[in-house]
């Protein structure tokens, strides 16, 4: 279609246990490049699939006049798949294979339709996409994640649909995939919405709709236009309840005054009448008017208070009710001038050419490895945390270390994340672990549930929350890819609270603006003669 769009209309959905996720969305999406941001938790992958039609509102209606194409979040094959099936061409390859054969089936040509050149256009996608190594028949299984997410990016991209959604489609890219991702996106001619907490891929997007508690909100322009209106706009809503709580406060002060003055002008009134000898008659008549004046004043002091009072919940309700993230960092007792040691090790599993590396951390070093997928980074990791052991060589380690992994392996998906803290840290009162995962946005409720119920950003918090708040505090923290999965206010506390750690830190990223934020005091980089370290 000329002029692709999505509209919602009064769009409400309601959660299982009777929750309210959001409510009355009404919102236009289309040919612009749009990036949608929020919360974990605020509902963004529901509202995804119910704007790509595959789930229902609960009240209000989603109109999508074009077809649309949902790529989710984690890409997993399932068993015996292909690339070509990962990529959502595999009917459309076996309809062009019969119709070669001699089919005529009217129904082979119509799933073909105009699409003659499909598999020349899929190895061609592969190639510009670093994926020569394989083809069309290749089993998934043989992909790395990171492999897998391009191929299901390349079927989103050669999809002949009106509108792409794509749920946080840069988790497990490389450097070379992120940047090849955001040029594939600038070049898509219809409409589009990318979900992400990645900065640099909305900094592509022409404008950025963010999901909170309030609804939805526009803002036209890039992430850094938003990040400076979003705070503006927090601020002035700040501001403006402020300054309805002050005049509530002096308008408060003002009826108490007046009440005062009234009870004393009524006592004046008592006390003139006894002294001047009146009449009763009298006496009364001014008691039932100075009453009737009182309750008129109460009347109009108590309509006053709902008005005031209503002024401070509309200001309320404009200022988002996201509580601030919180990580704290714990304090990492003195280490030994060399935290780890890798003496001419060879690591296993990798490419010939990054197998051999001899590297000697010492305290309070900050590295960050940086290499693209497939080239050992992971492995290393695994290796200095003793999780496996090098070919040959040996490994040191002095104090204690920490490694979180991509899959967060380190989290049992059958227990609460409360029971996993406390295993963690068995010095630690449970109420003082209870507040540590409650300014992560882990409430109580949540950390009583088994944390393979909880959504990924909320794995990922309880994951690091295991790993940096464990007594002993580690002195040596390996982090792969820490940030996937974290919302925008998340991440950013994960930078402030990796910024206060005193061990030493080693952290795979493919995210620039993140590793930007670290304070990282040399790069880990994995080059096609091997590894080389080197100021950051």
């Amino acid at each position: 279609m000329t002029n692709p769009y999505i509209a919602l209309e009064g769009v409400s959905f309601v959660l299982p246990d009777g929750r309210t996720l959001f409510s009355n969305l009404d919102e236009q999406f289309d040919q612009r490049r749009t990036g949608l941001v929020g919360r974990n938790g605020a509902g963004k992958t529901l509202l995804a699939q119910i704007l790509a039609g595959q789930l229902q509102p609960t009240a209000g209606r989603c109109v999508r006049p074009g077809s649309v194409h949902y790529l989710a979040q984690q890409v997993a094959p399932p068993a015996g798949a292909s690339v070509a099936s990962l990529a959502g061409v595999q009917h459309i390859l076996d309809a062009l294979a019969r119709i070669e054969a001699g089919s005529v089936d009217i129904e082979d040509f119509n799933t073909l339709g105009d699409r003659w050149d499909i598999g020349q256009r899929l190895r061609q996608a592969l190639e510009s996409n670093g994926l020569a190594h394989v083809d069309a028949s290749t089993p998934a299984s043989r992909l790395s994640g990171g492999e897998a997410m391009r191929v299901a990016l390349i079927g989103a991209m050669l999809a002949d649909v009106d509108f792409l959604i794509l749920d946080e489609p840069s988790n497990h890219l490389d450097r070379p995939g992120r940047q090849a991702l955001i040029e594939q996106l600038r070049r898509w001619p219809r409409g589009l919405l990318v979900i992400s907490h990645d900065r640099q891929l909305l900094e592509a997007m022409e404008r950025i709709v963010e999901l909170s508690s309030l609804g939805l909100r526009s803002y036209g322009g890039d992430y850094t236009f938003y990040a400076h209106s979003r705070a503006q706009d927090r601020q002035n809503a700040i501001d403006q309840l402020e300054q309805r709580k002050l005049e509530r406060k002096r308008k408060e002060q003002a009826m108490r005054e007046q009440n005062e003055q009234q009870a004393r002008r009524q006592a004046r009134g008592r006390r003139h009448g006894h002294e001047a000898n009146q009449a009763k008659i009298l006496l009364g008549g001014q008691k039932a008017r100075a009453e009737n004046t009182a309750g008129k004043l109460r009347q109009q002091h108590a309509a006053a208070k709902v008005e005031l009072d209503q002024l401070v919940r509309e200001a309320a309700s404009q200022v988002a009710n996201d509580a601030p993230i919180a990580f704290a960092a714990m304090p990492v007792a003195n280490a030994a001038q060399r935290v780890a040691e890798l003496d001419a090790v060879a690591l296993p599993f990798v490419p010939a050419a990054t197998r051999d590396i001899s590297l000697t951390l010492t305290r309070q070093q900050r590295v960050g490895v940086v290499g693209p997928n497939g080239c050992g980074k992971s492995t290393l990791l695994k290796v200095l945390a003793g999780q496996l052991q090098p070919l040959a060589g040996t490994c040191k380690a002095t104090g204690a270390n920490v490694y979180l992994d991509q899959r967060l392996t380190n989290l049992d998906p059958e227990r609460t994340v409360l029971e996993q803290m406390q295993a963690a840290n068995r010095i630690a009162p449970e109420a003082d672990l209870r507040m540590r995962l409650a300014q992560l946005g882990l409430d109580a409720r949540k950390v009583v549930m088994p944390s393979g119920s909880l959504s990924g950003g909320e794995r990922l918090k309880a994951a690091l929350a295991c790993v940096l708040y464990a007594d002993p505090a580690p002195h040596l923290l390996l982090l792969d890819e820490p940030g996937n999965h974290l919302d925008l206010p998340s991440l950013e506390a994960l930078e402030g609270m990796l910024l206060s750690y005193q061990g030493v830190l080693v952290v795979v990223s493919h995210d620039d603006v993140f590793m930007d934020n670290l304070a990282l005091t040399n790069r880990l980089l994995v080059t096609g003669q091997g590894w080389r370290l080197e100021p950051w």
